[in-house]
């Protein structure tokens, strides 16, 4: 079911992208375990090919639950505890722990024992006692990871995961590339992280949608952006219901050990950056309405939508303008101001 909705969001994003042209290559294919579309155009097959080349191997060096491939780094870091690691993968560690660090641990790349032990890592959802989740909290703290020159290095029994910023990062690089050769628009999806690159061949900026919660295959409205990355967080992409008939989200707050339950469905960032983006959606999500607030207000690099389970859309001041709520949705839509 969850490839099946990314397939129809990216079918979706094909269609509002632009629509039928003798220049465009497509690629569709599945990576970082969610399925992928690049809409490409000026383009032939052969830059397709190196740009789904590269994700691929993004994916062979950064998955923590791969361990096939002998490049991955991070699951051979999570086994022994330290490892060698390239400049890419030591660029990437320094910039995503500089935002773990931005966002006070809202977002923490280190969560990811207590992420496997409700779960969602095997599939074998349970509620973990609360004994057994006191034993797991000592080892999220991002600020233990030491990054060297050469070499990544966590303390026994922490464990690293490049999940929440490894789709922003492919889509960094897929736009570096996009730009080093030349190519003047591009739509690309990495399930749920979207770039937004140049303008529609017929000069218009892109429509990207925003996920309705309730139905993740359709969209509850639209962002008009050129040269934007999209990351979007939301409690409906996988969870589980207990026992007790509660939902739990695999989105995690990394001070208690439990899922985050504060009332928000989604968050989706945007910015310039992938990283920044992809990052921001978790951590935003963690923070909660007011402090996501404050978080904005301290810093001009991303805009944001949040959706509330109460049925508003908080947008902030940079894209209030060009966000249009789709036909049929009753959304309350709020502005958010800098302050």
């Amino acid at each position: 079911m969850k490839k099946l909705l990314s397939l129809l969001l990216c079918a979706c994003c094909a269609v509002l992208a632009a629509g039928c042209s003798p220049n465009k290559v497509t690629r569709g294919f599945e990576a970082m375990d969610t399925y992928m579309q690049l809409d490409v155009y000026g383009a032939g097959d052969s830059l397709a090919d190196a740009l789904q080349q590269q994700i691929d191997r993004l994916d062979s060096k950064l998955s923590a639950t791969n361990a096939a491939p002998a490049e991955n780094v991070i699951y051979q870091l999570n086994q022994k505890g330290s490892v060698e690691a390239d400049a890419e993968v030591l660029a990437l560690a320094k910039q995503s722990l500089e935002l773990c660090r931005e966002t006070d641990g809202a977002l923490d790349l280190t969560v990811y024992p207590i992420v496997e032990e409700w779960g969602f890592i095997s599939k074998a959802y349970h509620i973990p006692s609360q004994e057994r989740l006191s034993e797991l909290l000592p080892l999220v703290d991002f600020r233990r990871v030491v990054c060297g020159e050469s070499a990544l290095r966590v303390e026994n029994g922490m464990k690293l995961d490049f999940g929440a910023v490894a789709k922003g990062y492919a889509a960094d690089l897929t736009v570096e590339s996009l730009r080093e050769q030349g190519i003047n628009s591009a739509i690309c999806n990495f399930g749920g992280t979207v770039a937004a690159y140049g303008k529609k061949p017929g000069g218009s900026a892109w429509k990207v949608g925003i996920a309705d919660p309730e139905n993740s295959a359709a969209f509850m409205g639209y962002v008009t952006c050129s040269d934007k990355i999209i990351a979007t967080s939301g409690s409906y992409e996988r969870y589980f219901e207990g026992e007790d008939g509660k939902i739990y989200s695999h989105i995690i707050n990394p001070k208690t050990g439990y899922p985050v339950d504060n009332g928000i469905a989604s968050v989706s960032i945007i910015s310039e950056n992938g990283v920044l983006s992809d990052g921001l959606s978790t951590a935003l999500f963690v923070m909660g309405k007011e402090k996501a607030q404050e978080f904005y207000s301290s810093r001009a690099d991303f805009d944001y939508i949040m959706l509330t389970d109460d049925n508003k859309a908080y947008v902030s001041e940079g894209v209030y303008d060009s966000f249009t709520l789709a036909g049929g949705y009753a959304f309350d839509v709020v502005k958010i101001k800098r302050q």
